[in-house]
């Protein structure tokens, strides 16, 4: 299969992960500038802005005219209750949230989610009409033994095993090798590309559609060549996103 676009036409999609980044007073000025140079350069990605959970209701403020979606990094499995500390699917959805990332690695290593608490939060999210953003991806040491397919194929595997194959359609995969987040590695074109062509196959019908991303280290000068490939569809981008220049040339290499 010929590895290069045009594939499928699938719309691009952008996202940005914040991670435990911000301030009012930065946040307002990235949220303006990255505004205002999407506006500039008439993208046709889509793009969406993931910020800290307090910082929500600023940045749905600063994007309600915008072209830009707004999305939750992390979302608890329970709708409501006695969870101190959590914030549910409802609630992510009622602050004008579209997307939710689900699983990012810094979830499974840090705070030991595990593929069932996965799925679990996958499930939430779908229930409560928000767009998951599923994250999967293999360690150094897994990459390294050649498990790369395998600890996607199993990752996947417990989420279809929870909400099947169709629910999908309402979803996006990113695929994050955990060796090239923050590190300034990442994996190359060829390598990505036959990742990203393995989840297609493993979702049947809706892996023809879905969005699925590559994050890891995407910045404005490897993004062209990763974003060329026929199944990657654009990039779920962390320290990048950071930086308004960066995030834009990134979203200008998308579409």
């Amino acid at each position: 299969m010929d590895a290069q676009k045009p594939g499928p036409q699938r719309r691009p999609l952008v996202v940005a992960n914040w991670k435990l980044n911000g301030s009012r007073r930065s946040n307002q000025a990235l949220l303006e500038a990255l505004v205002a140079g999407w506006k500039a350069q008439s993208g046709s990605a889509e793009v969406a802005i993931c910020p800290p959970f307090i910082y929500l209701p600023q940045a749905a403020e600063l994007l309600e005219k915008s072209e830009f979606y707004l999305g939750g990094q992390n979302l608890s499995q329970y709708s409501e209750g006695a969870y101190t500390g959590e914030v549910s699917g409802k609630m992510l959805a009622e602050t004008g949230c579209r997307y939710v990332i689900i699983g990012h690695s810094e979830r499974r290593q840090l705070f030991n989610e595990t593929d069932e608490l996965v799925a679990e939060k996958f499930a939430a999210a779908l229930s409560h009409g928000l767009t998951p953003i599923l994250c999967v991806g293999e360690s150094l040491e897994e990459c390294d033994g050649g498990h790369t397919l395998a600890v996607v194929g199993r990752q996947l595997g417990v989420v279809i095993d929870k909400v099947g194959l169709e629910a999908f359609a309402r979803a996006v995969v990113a695929y994050e090798p955990v060796w090239a987040i923050g590190t300034g590695r990442h994996a190359t074109p060829a390598d990505a590309q036959r990742v990203h062509a393995y989840i297609r196959e493993r979702l049947g019908v809706q892996g023809e559609t879905i969005q699925v991303l590559y994050g890891g280290s995407v910045k404005p000068d490897n993004a062209p060549e990763l974003f060329a490939m026929a199944d990657i569809d654009g990039g779920l981008i962390g320290g990048a996103s950071l930086k308004s220049e960066d995030f834009l040339a990134i979203c200008r290499a998308a579409g």
